[in-house]
């Protein structure tokens, strides 16, 4: 059953003029940036208190660091927006609740947003980011030796990715945290007709993968496309949420599957009654408090060791 709060989320964001509506594709994306931005205190509520909140340059790319304690393991985390909006500031208080439950701290990726910076320029941003942080950590206070990744949406997409090629580096990552990831460029999964009217819908989606990758033979790709990666074994331990009403659900669940098959521990669990969404709107959603509170608990399990 859908719960009441996902219509009182949908109403908080300015909607589009016949104006908008009718400009190019590209003043649309602007307007929804803008949109994203100005609701961002009523979804989010409120700014936990922080010893360490920074803006830092991670060789080139900026980022925001929160941190309770010093010497504490660090948790990437990357936005989601459709690889086309959102920031360092949507996420802003979702970090500081991880940051603050956790004991870990929370470094925030402002990597390159498409349409300007088409793939692979944001999976090379978060890129960058681990090997600075690998480099830099210990100096920041923070320890790198203990290192994971996490991001909602787009964000997930490109955590798992960055994750798998970590691997494939040999310098594996301790853990990922998967927010409804953007797993399928297809965006064949019947989640998508089955619950399309919540404020994410295939026609979106399909706008989003597109405006990532402009390409289409580079969607099959497995820096694109997660489960085409033909052995997912050796990826960090992951915990996967996913929504009931979100178009994405059925992809998550599908991934975790995977990830479950190639001998990956993983906890998936999926919330009921919300929508896509709903973790970052920490003001709005009873769910969402939980949820930030399951994932700083999860980190604090897998990297206090």
């Amino acid at each position: 059953m859908l719960h009441p709060q996902v219509e009182a989320s949908l109403a908080i964001r300015r909607r589009p003029s016949a104006e908008v509506l009718a400009a190019d594709p590209y003043e649309q994306l602007l307007f929804a940036r803008r949109a994203m931005e100005e609701s961002n205190e009523a979804e989010c509520g409120p700014a936990i208190p922080l010893p360490v909140v920074v803006d830092v340059d991670a060789d080139g790319v900026p980022c925001r660091l929160y941190a309770a304690r010093t010497n504490a393991p660090v948790f990437v985390y990357v936005h989601g927006g459709g690889w086309c909006y959102g920031s360092v500031e949507t996420v802003d208080r979702l970090c500081r609740r991880i940051a603050d439950r956790s004991g870990c701290a929370v470094l925030s990726v402002g990597y390159r947003l498409a349409p300007e910076h088409v793939f692979p320029a944001a999976l090379q941003d978060v890129e960058t980011v681990l090997g600075w942080v690998r480099k830099e950590g210990a100096g920041l206070g923070v320890d790198p030796s203990r290192l994971a990744i996490g991001g909602d949406s787009a964000g997930g997409q490109l955590a798992t990715v960055a994750a798998r090629r970590q691997r494939d580096a040999a310098t594996p990552l301790d853990y990922q945290v998967l927010i409804y990831p953007a797993i399928d460029p297809m965006t064949a999964s019947e989640s998508y007709d089955e619950v399309g009217g919540h404020g994410l819908d295939r026609a979106s989606m399909r706008l989003a993968w597109e405006s990532f990758v402009p390409e289409p033979a580079q969607r099959f790709s497995p820096d694109v496309a997660p489960l085409a990666v033909a052995d997912l074994a050796g990826m960090p331990p992951t915990l996967l949420l996913t929504a009931e009403y979100d178009v994405l659900r059925d992809e998550g669940a599908d991934y975790a599957d995977a990830l479950l098959s190639a001998g990956v521990p993983v906890v998936h669990v999926r919330y009921a009654g919300v929508n896509h969404g709903f973790v970052r709107k920490l003001a709005v959603f009873d769910a969402a408090r939980a949820a930030a509170d399951q994932i700083a608990v999860s980190l604090r399990a897998a990297l206090t060791f």
